[in-house]
């Protein structure tokens, strides 16, 4: 069985900081990926006016999970800064453009365009970073020892690319439905028609990325479809399909709330899809991701940028997510974080993870409530 500890813990803390990042960013984001879509000036200072209040306090939950992997897990972090280290100064470049755009949009009339154009790039650039790197860590890193072991361009795959699409039809749909429920008449009318679009893109992307990630390890394949495991997760489909309902539903009938809401509920049902192909993993500790007292873990990998051919090595989500492989003081490899195989302990999990997912839903649903008023 699992210990809770304080690795334990901070790793839930930052997993909890990237879903508030991706949901309250996210329609930020999606706004101005919407952006040049909308014609009109006045309609374009409304769109940047409704996220202009949150926009900056949102992203501190970005650097929390960031500046938190540095100082809780440095070792998990040197590994995964060298293998994404284009993706991530695209993310930054992207939201710094993004930000100076929200300044000097405002000081000039001859210029706008420029800021309006830096402020859909730099949304759009940040979106699909992000995207790309989740990609890459879902799809694994190779690591040798205690060190990134792979080339420059191992981040950049079809299946990076796939996920990289796939984030920014989601932060539009994001956006279109922020955009509903905080606009009027043309922007709001549009806004509708963009939900629409972007969430049938967005269910058509989860849909391909849910076939194909089982794909990329025999872990997240077993969880997924091996007997009894399916029954476990067989859930989370099902309420994706649930909350696609509501949000078409709510389109229909020209509801503001419930598309914001049911696009909210679309990711973090995403988000609790990673936790049960990536959490937690035979073999795998996260106390050895802090980086002490870990003994090196000498595998056989090729020639540094070489692609890796055997399935069995090391990958750099068992060290952020799951930890490093702890060996005893024989060299062999010893197992002190698996799941439980009784059935009474899995359904104990599984309620865990669906209780977490329901309370983080909650949290920012009531957060966003509060702080913006929504009824």
């Amino acid at each position: 069985m699992m210990q809770l500890d304080l690795a334990l813990i901070w790793a839930g803390l930052l997993a909890f900081a990237v879903l508030a990042y991706i949901l309250l960013d996210g329609f930020d984001l999606g706004v101005g990926i919407l952006f040049p879509l909308v014609p009109g000036e006045a309609n374009r200072d409304e769109m940047m006016n409704s996220v202009a209040p949150v926009w900056d306090g949102n992203e501190t939950w970005l650097v929390l999970g960031g500046g938190g992997l540095f100082a809780v897990f440095p070792l998990a972090y040197a590994i995964i800064m060298p293998a994404l280290y284009a993706p991530v100064i695209a993310l930054l470049l992207g939201l710094v453009f993004r930000g100076v755009a929200f300044e000097f949009r405002w000081k000039t009339q001859r210029g706008k365009f420029l800021w309006d154009g830096a402020f859909t790039a730099g949304s759009t650039m940040a979106a699909f970073a992000q995207g790309i790197a989740l990609g890459a860590l879902v799809q694994g890193i190779p690591v040798a020892g205690r060190a990134y072991a792979g080339g420059w361009w191992d981040w950049l795959t079809p299946f990076s690319l796939l996920t990289g699409v796939s984030l920014v039809f989601g932060y539009a749909l994001l956006g279109a439905t922020w955009l509903i429920y905080k606009t009027q008449g043309h922007t709001q009318q549009r806004a509708y028609r963009f939900a629409a679009v972007a969430g049938g893109a967005t269910l058509a992307a989860i849909g391909l990325v849910s076939l194909w990630t089982p794909f990329l390890s025999d872990v997240f394949m077993q969880r997924w479809f091996s007997w009894p495991q399916i029954l476990f997760v067989a859930p989370v489909p099902a309420l994706v399909a649930l909350a696609a309902y509501v949000l078409f539903n709510g389109l229909r009938r020209r509801q503001e709330l419930s598309p914001f809401l049911a696009s909210l509920a679309l990711f973090v049902l995403c988000f609790v899809g990673l936790l049960i192909s990536f959490f937690p993993v035979p073999g795998a500790d996260i106390g050895h991701a802090v980086g002490s007292g870990c003994a090196a873990f000498e595998s056989r990998l090729p020639v540094r940028g070489r692609r890796l051919s055997d399935p069995g090595h090391p990958r750099v989500h068992r060290v952020l997510v799951l930890g490093v492989p702890r060996q005893d003081r024989t060299g062999r490899r010893r197992l002190p974080l698996t799941m439980a195989p009784k059935g009474w302990q899995r359904l104990l999990w599984f309620v865990v993870i669906w209780a977490g997912s329901v309370m983080a839903l909650g949290a920012v649903a009531w957060a966003i409530g509060s702080a913006l008023g929504l009824k």
